[in-house]
């Protein structure tokens, strides 16, 4: 059975019990802090689970995306090592909401897999939560009697909290879990050890296929459990290890999920996947990262150095130096893989088809960018190796090693590797250390405490009236207090607010709550999964009023502005540069806006005037808004409106029209685009491969940018006392600036000439060396032209030469050749040992090398210890 036939009946077995098949989410995650990937099936249903909106169906099946790189569910490391762990893996999942429970749940876990799929019941096996003293929690008698009904007890077994109990993070619903596993080993092995004995010991043939959560609990604050109002089913089965079981595999990777991409690795590398041990696992890592990072770019993440993006920046790095290590890859590869993904899976996931060009965009420059930083580091490394000699020592330092990690993204098993080859070592301690050290500062700067939400009004409305009102009368139905880097703040959830949220690129508002004589600052309006979260610095003395909200009228109306205008921004740059034009990303604040979009060169000064115009053509139309609320998906789409990938849309949907500009936002916009009065792009300019961004303003900031050009112009114009053609004046002058350049230039080359003779003369012949040394007042290209012209001109010839510019000290040392292979020197050595005198650093080559420092008192030390190293030769 193929694994497209092995999803399909999953989906065909659900629908016949009455759930609705829902599309997968987009991997990575928005509006919720506690979460940057998606990690499991339930996440997209997390506000279900919380109470926090209620679910159009009552049942629901699917396949989901997920990644594990970080945080708890971390299987990063495991990931190629052994058959079985993934970083991104399809999640298959069927969930009730306050519908079915354990009986259900249990009896069609055993159908599908006993009956559908036919797998040997012989080989299940099966456990439940076996009760936790600490929770004061029992046995869970329910599931095991539920099972007793299809499998022998003695394949029942009891299981840990840690395994049978689960969470959904420090606080939020969890409860007791059933996991199915199966022993895929031998008759002969199964003899020699029940399977029973080996599961959930990490045998890599008795693994877990499919956990059955039965959410019952909420975990609060203070750790303890409260009953959720409703119990829900929330089941997740991997569809690789599912399909290894189907396809009698006894790896994940032998499946056709992987097969596939392993023959287009192989084909690439001229290796064979099982010529050995390293070049296997280095081909699953890639294999599976390839998987991850192209989702990850289509969902919306680009890699980067901060957050989610730096997540995906290190698993595409971990797998291009997998590919340099042990395939001999030295160029971009994983690129290459694409299209095969896309011929996979673009039949469930059409995102991977659809992105294909910007996700090999983005792979090659990153594999390009990370392959030359490795050269780097390769030379980096080389210099700490022979540090490391020439103090006598055989182990290079582990903070040494960790700022290579760190700072240039090289790996520490190859920096293991290249020192093993030398006859090196590095200190494991130190860099585990260091490591250490890093994560801790990390922790304590992202240190947060929240309190458990005090609950004032069960109602589920947390109805938005934003888009009709600036200020409504309100009550807050739950609070909680929050520290975070010493600073203590309240959020607030009211049953209905005025307030926008932060999202889809626009700031969440600002304003105040009043009642009586009490006026509470609304900081800023967040939202996490589906509350409106309003940010407070101090709780109101009586949280139980009645209050009125009053949301900044100036504030909303410029991030309305900006926001509208993107829209129209998006429509201009479709019509000038084509319909590949896709929005990327987008910050709207009230003196700014930023529009990322996917376009594969830089857009000539032209083109953007051309934008220019479109845009400010349509502001000086007044093109009302047209707005449709709760419009169904189908409707939206036979609109013509533009979709953004990496969005998550539910059944019903809201459009904004102003005249040919048709997109899905939830955003706030202009009545009318007459309000925005202006536009003016400030900028515009690459922030990754295939992404580029254009950063512009409107309205009173677009004003101000026009009156503070011309203020600048007319000072100008002052400074040539008045002259009406300023560019002229300016031109002339940048003439007149080069001109005097390159007589100044002169006059330093014949400046340099006479110095170099005097050096001639001056040269010193200490144990056959011609010493030539010399403090100056100069610049360093006219000291590098001297000493090169005094090597050029000398034999055996050592130079040094101190000179000051700018109140900086500098150090520059050169050799003859015949000096480094007779006498063994080495400029680059040399220079970093007297820097030390003028407080400082440097290195280079063996025949030419500077330093720089902040002593220049230290120059004149400097050429004596130069003198004194040459005596002691």
């Amino acid at each position: 059975m193929n694994s497209k036939d092995i999803r399909q009946k999953f989906f065909d077995f659900f629908q016949s019990k009455n759930h609705h098949i829902v599309p997968s989410a987009p991997m990575v995650v928005k509006n919720d802090p506690t979460l940057m990937f998606i990690n499991a099936g339930m996440n997209q249903f997390k506000d279900y689970f919380l109470g926090n909106e209620t679910s159009p169906y009552a049942r629901i099946s699917d396949t989901q995306k997920c990644l594990r790189v970080s945080g708890k569910h971390n299987d990063l490391e495991e990931v190629g090592h052994d058959t079985y762990h993934h970083t991104m893996f399809e999640m298959l999942g069927n969930w009730s909401f306050g519908d079915y429970f354990k009986k259900e749940a249990i009896e069609w876990s055993w159908e599908l897999l006993t009956e559908v799929y036919g797998i040997d019941k012989e080989n299940l096996y099966v456990t439940v939560f076996g009760g936790d003293d600490h929770d004061n929690l029992p046995l869970d008698i329910d599931a095991y009697n539920f099972w007793k009904e299809h499998i022998a007890e003695d394949r029942i077994l009891n299981g840990s909290k840690k395994d049978n109990f689960w969470e959904m993070g420090e606080t939020g619903p969890c409860g007791p879990c059933s996991e199915i596993h199966i022993d895929l080993r031998s008759q002969d092995e199964k003899a020699k050890i029940p399977g029973k004995d080996l599961v959930n010991k990490d045998h890599p043939l008795v693994i877990e296929i499919w956990n059955l959560v039965f959410m019952e609990f909420n975990r609060m604050a203070n750790g303890s459990l409260k009953f959720l109002p409703q119990k829900h089913v929330d089941t997740g089965m991997g569809f690789e290890r599912l399909a290894m079981v189907l396809q009698d595999k006894k790896s994940n990777y032998d499946t056709d999920i992987f097969t596939p991409l392993i023959s287009k690795i192989e084909t690439i590398s001229g290796l064979n996947y099982n010529s050995s041990k390293e070049v296997s696992i280095a081909m699953r890592v890639i294999a599976d990262h390839s998987r991850a990072i192209a989702f990850a770019i289509a969902d919306g993440q680009l890699p980067s150095n901060v957050k989610a993006g730096y997540v995906i920046r290190r698993i595409l790095r971990r797998a291009v130096r997998y590919g340099y290590t042990f395939l001999g890859l030295k160029k971009p590869f994983i690129n290459l893989l694409v299209p095969v993904l896309e011929s996979q899976m673009a039949e469930i996931f059409p995102e991977i088809a659809k992105q294909k060009d910007l996700i090999i965009k983005v792979i090659t420059e990153e594999e390009n960018a990370f392959l030359r930083a490795l050269e780097v580091g390769i030379q980096m490394l080389e210099k700490v190796m022979q540090q490391t000699r020439d103090e006598g020592k055989d182990i290079v330092a582990g903070d040494v090693a960790f700022e290579l990690y760190d700072t240039y993204g090289f790996p520490l098993d190859l920096t293991e590797l290249i020192l093993r080859e030398n006859s090196l070592s590095v200190d494991i301690d130190g860099f585990e250390k260091a490591m250490a050290e890093q994560k801790n500062r990390s922790r304590q700067a992202s240190a947060k405490e929240t309190a458990d939400w005090v609950v004032l009004n069960k109602s589920d409305n947390n109805e938005f009236i934003g888009y009709d009102n600036l200020e409504s009368d309100i009550n807050i139905v739950r609070y909680r207090k929050i520290i975070e880097k010493q600073d203590e703040y309240y959020q607030l959830v009211f049953d209905k607010t005025p307030f926008y949220a932060e999202s889809g690129g626009q700031v969440g508002d600002k304003g105040f709550i009043q009642s009586d004589d009490e006026k509470i600052e609304v900081v800023d309006t967040k939202k996490e999964n589906n509350l409106t979260v309003h940010i407070v610095k101090s709780l109101p003395q009586n949280p139980e009023k009645t209050f009125k909200a009053v949301v900044s009228e100036k504030s909303r109306t410029l991030s309305a502005n900006n926001h509208s205008v993107t829209h129209l921004l998006h429509f201009a740059l479709r019509k000038v540069l084509g319909s590949h034009i896709e929005q990327k990303g987008s910050m709207v604040k009230e003196d700014m806006l930023r529009f990322d979009f996917s376009h594969f060169e830089k857009i000539s000064e032209e083109k953007i005037k051309e934008v220019e115009h479109i845009v400010n053509t349509m502001i000086r139309r007044n093109i009302p808004l047209v707005e449709k609320r709760d419009v169904s998906l189908k409707e939206a789409k036979e609109m013509g409106a533009i979709m953004l990938f990496g969005e998550k849309y539910g059944e019903k949907v809201r459009v904004i029209k102003f005249d040919e500009s048709v997109e899905l936002c939830g955003g706030t916009h202009v009545p009318a685009t007459g309000q925005i009065g202006m536009f003016k792009i400030l900028s515009e300019g690459a922030i990754a491969a295939g992404v580029r961004r254009i950063e512009a303003v409107t309205a009173d900031a677009a004003e101000d940018y026009f009156n503070s050009k011309l203020e600048e112009l007319n000072e100008i114009y002052a400074q040539f006392k008045n002259s009406h053609n300023a560019v002229k004046s300016v031109a002339d002058i940048i003439s007149e600036n080069k001109m005097l350049h390159k007589q100044i230039e002169k006059l330093n080359a014949a400046k340099a000439g006479n110095i170099k003779e005097d050096l001639k003369k001056s040269a010193q012949n200490i144990n056959g060396v011609n010493f030539v040394s010399a403090k100056i007042g100069a610049d360093m290209k006219t000291v590098k032209n001297l000493v090169f012209a005094l090597v050029k001109e000398l034999d055996d010839v050592f130079v040094i030469i101190g000179s000051h510019d700018n109140g900086k000290a500098n150090l520059t040392v050169a050799l003859s050749q015949d000096l480094i292979k007779e006498k063994s020197l080495h400029a680059g050595n040399l220079v970093r040992e007297l820097a030390k005198e003028i407080n400082g650093g440097g290195g280079g080559q063996a025949h030419f090398a500077s330093a720089g420092g902040k002593n220049a008192d230290g120059i004149d030390k400097a050429l004596d210890k130069a003198k004194n190293i040459l005596s002691e030769l």
